[in-house]
């Protein structure tokens, strides 16, 4: 087994038909049917793979149940999904399809509790709480939300203990600011967020290279996920499922420092 997981970051937008890549959270570009794209990361035996529904939030809708059941069934890694998810009923029923844990960001900024609800019926390890970050334009880091769903004025670094002590078991940190660009990781912003929380970390958005999940690593991320670079390739991005070798990932965390 790994030190380390690397995930598969999907985003499904059923407006567009399938999945899509976003750049900086804008500029959707259709990047293929979701459950060919299962069907890959099955064949390349990813560590686990997570599926974010980036448009139920904002056309006011929960998970497409039917859909989740057949990535489900398909996949044979743990699989984690977010998108619409407004109740713990909603959290059971997306357990009772198969999903293994469940991503939560605008429910839980309308309905905390709904953490700690979910958490005491499944189990802290099946709660993710994601937290989108982007810097303003003097660099300063500001608590994001796609969907329009108000975060107040607290300070991103109070939700991030927050979603601890409702009982989160681990938290997806999007640096939006780097989604997509294959720059590289916010090293600053995954370090502070890792000082603050003594549960797991995913860092995600810019990650362009294996260095890239190195560096997130030594930065205090427990874990990684991506997305353009696992479906893009080359300077013109074309769109091609890759994902590295076991024995590559091993090598990895073995030279890391």
């Amino acid at each position: 087994m790994l030190s380390h997981r690397v995930i598969p970051c999907l985003l499904l937008s059923q407006s567009r038909g399938g999945l899509v890549k976003t750049l900086k959270f804008g500029k959707p570009k259709y990047v293929g049917d979701p459950i060919n794209a299962v069907r890959i990361f099955n064949e390349k035996e990813v560590d686990e793979l997570m599926v974010l529904d980036i448009d139920a939030t904002k056309e006011g809708r929960g998970p497409d149940f039917a859909m989740i059941e057949q990535l489900a069934g398909e996949c044979f890694m743990p699989l984690a999904y977010g998108g619409g998810i407004r109740s713990a009923e909603d959290a059971r029923t997306l357990f009772s399809l198969g999903v293994e844990k469940v991503a939560i960001q605008s429910g839980a900024l309308r309905h905390p509790d709904i953490i700690r609800e979910i958490a005491d019926w499944a189990g802290e390890q099946a709660v993710i709480v994601s937290i989108d970050v982007r810097r303003n334009w003097i660099g300063k880091p500001q608590l994001y939300n796609a969907a329009g769903v108000s975060t107040g004025a607290g300070d991103w670094r109070d939700a991030v203990r927050r979603a601890e002590a409702l009982g989160a078991g681990e938290i997806l940190l999007n640096a939006v600011h780097r989604d997509g660009t294959l720059s590289g990781v916010d090293v600053e912003l995954i370090r502070e967020a890792s000082a603050i929380a003594s549960i797991p970390m995913i860092a995600a958005g810019g990650i362009g290279s294996l260095e890239d999940m190195r560096t997130a690593i030594q930065a205090g991320a427990s874990a990684v996920a991506a997305g353009a670079f696992f479906v893009f390739q080359g300077p013109h991005r074309a769109v091609l499922i890759t994902y590295p070798g076991y024995e590559e990932l091993q090598k990895l965390w073995r030279t890391e420092v």
